[in-house]
């Protein structure tokens, strides 16, 4: 990475640099190499360059669905200003930045993904004016193109207003003139919190958090059901993602000879070739790091005789992810209490995607997984009968943990400030996509368990659709059965 992050600013410009039309003066690196920019440079570098503004673009794939998610919105709240931001660079350490994700409200109503974005909806007599304000193409004539950090010259073009409406569909404006826009804005207003700092404070004494809350909500349960391009986005994620687990199998010898990282790394290969990145940080648990849930320190030896819990998904370019666990023997095969263990996560998994249907509770599939397992653990004389008493008092739950599955889409736990009655308490509909991932977990410190199951953790998860008439495992592609999972291994391992 170059060290001049910031160069130089011209010496016929003011000590800080030139002003862009926001007057927000262009910042000098302290400890950059070049003094300052001669009159000549500046005056050579704004001219001789071809023309490079895009025609004849195509909206994106998911235009009219988020035109119709706009829409759907305006009718939720009439009469009213609302604001939807993506969200602004955040600083990973000194000037560098970590990579920009946008809001998943921005995301899904505009098909954006820039940073400083920002969908505005103005009220009017029959519905709302819609605007998508952003950074227009880094200014050529005040030399911030090259001088700003944050120029094409450093980071890479940005769109042009002109483009960013052929492409999503939306009247665009520079989102530098905004925010004085919001301060003198009458009538009431909402506004996503929690992405854009500026934003806020210029409507800070016109919304409340309640109201505010309202629009979250909103926008959290509109995406509780899948339109057909969500449903297309998510099973190229899963279908990359099994890609990705079979990349691993394929270096298990190289990760017992370093470390969990490489399977991290390996899936991570899959994830940035095929996609924009993973969809949430992955847990390659090898051994008994397999118990602890979200295991993502990912620097633990594999060793041959262990399990490798892998929980991982790829996140496709427009966002969308897939959420998928194998727990694998590293070896190929399983021993003989690792495949009980395994095949009792695999009768509660198949009793859990059984239950996903459209009209069933959501909470469905969660009880007919865990009583599975609470079966297991009395028939085992791990956890003291009869089965009802063990699940009334969740007993089960020293070993199970965690919930059987979540919502899937834009976030690896999508939809997670719907109400709790439209949500976890709700009913299932087609189009929703949901997580199943039961598990059983015996801490390596467990001295209630025998020896010989300390250590051993095992989850099972699949990317669930509700259909019409029951439900499709989207992440058929892996095997789930322990006997097809070690053939499945063998083939790959050639």
């Amino acid at each position: 990475m170059s060290d001049e992050l910031n160069p130089a600013v011209p010496d016929s410009a003011t000590a800080e640099g030139p002003e862009t039309e926001s007057d927000e003066p262009i910042k000098q690196r302290k400890n950059g190499l070049y003094p300052g920019v001669s009159d000549e440079l500046a005056e050579n570098m704004k001219s001789g360059w071809a023309d490079t503004e895009l025609r004849d673009l195509e909206p994106v794939e998911q235009a009219g669905h988020t035109a119709r998610r706009r829409a759907a919105l305006s009718a939720r709240f009439p009469g009213e200003r609302l604001v939807i931001p993506a969200g602004n660079l955040k600083t990973r350490s000194n000037d560098t930045e970590y990579a920009f994700r946008a809001s998943v409200e921005y995301t899904y109503l505009t098909g954006d993904q820039t940073e400083d974005g920002v969908l505005v909806l103005e009220p009017t007599a029959d519905g709302h004016q819609e605007t998508i304000y952003l950074l227009p193409r880094s200014d050529r004539e005040n030399g911030e193109f090259w001088l700003s950090g944050q120029g094409e010259l450093w980071v890479g073009r940005r769109h042009s207003l002109t483009e960013s409406e052929a492409l999503y569909g939306i009247p665009a404006a520079d989102v530098r003139e905004l925010a004085e826009q919001l301060r003198e804005a009458t009538g009431p207003v909402r506004v996503v919190r929690g992405h854009d700092a500026g934003i806020e404070a210029a409507l800070t004494d016109k919304v409340t958090a309640e109201r505010d809350e309202e629009l979250r909500v909103f926008l959290s349960e509109a995406r509780l059901v899948k339109d057909e391009f969500e449903v297309g986005e998510l099973q190229k994620a899963v279908d990359s993602t099994v890609r990705g687990f079979e990349d691993v199998v394929k270096v298990f010898d190289k990760a017992e000879a370093t470390s969990e990282r490489y399977i991290e790394g390996t899936f991570f290969l899959r994830a940035r070739v095929e996609g924009n990145d993973v969809g949430y940080g992955t847990i390659a648990a090898a051994g008994p790091h397999a118990c602890t849930l979200h295991w993502v320190r990912n620097d633990g030896p594999v060793r041959s005789g262990d399990l490798l819990l892998l929980d991982a998904g790829v996140e496709t370019h427009t966002l969308y992810t897939a959420d998928v666990t194998r727990t694998l023997p590293v070896s190929g095969t399983y021993s003989a209490i690792q495949k009980k263990i395994y095949d009792a996560v695999y009768e509660a998994q198949e009793a859990g995607i059984a239950a996903v249907r459209p009209g069933a509770k959501y909470r469905d599939f969660h009880d007919a997984a865990q009583r599975v397992l609470a079966e297991k653990l009395v028939e085992w004389g791990l956890a003291e009968g009869p089965v009802e008493r063990v699940l009334e008092l969740g007993l089960q739950r020293r070993w199970t943990l965690h919930g059987t599955g979540h919502m899937l889409g834009l976030d690896v736990h999508d939809c997670a400030a719907a109400r709790v009655e439209t949500y976890v308490d709700g009913t299932l509909e087609p189009g929703m996509v949901l997580t199943v991932e039961p598990g059983l977990y015996f801490q390596a410190d467990d001295l209630t368990v025998p020896q010989e199951y300390r250590g051993i953790g095992v989850r099972i998860e699949d990317d669930i659709l509700v259909t019409e008439d029951g439900n499709r495992n989207l992440s058929a592609g892996l095997p789930r059965r322990s006997d097809e999972v070690e053939a499945w291994m063998a083939a790959l391992k050639g």
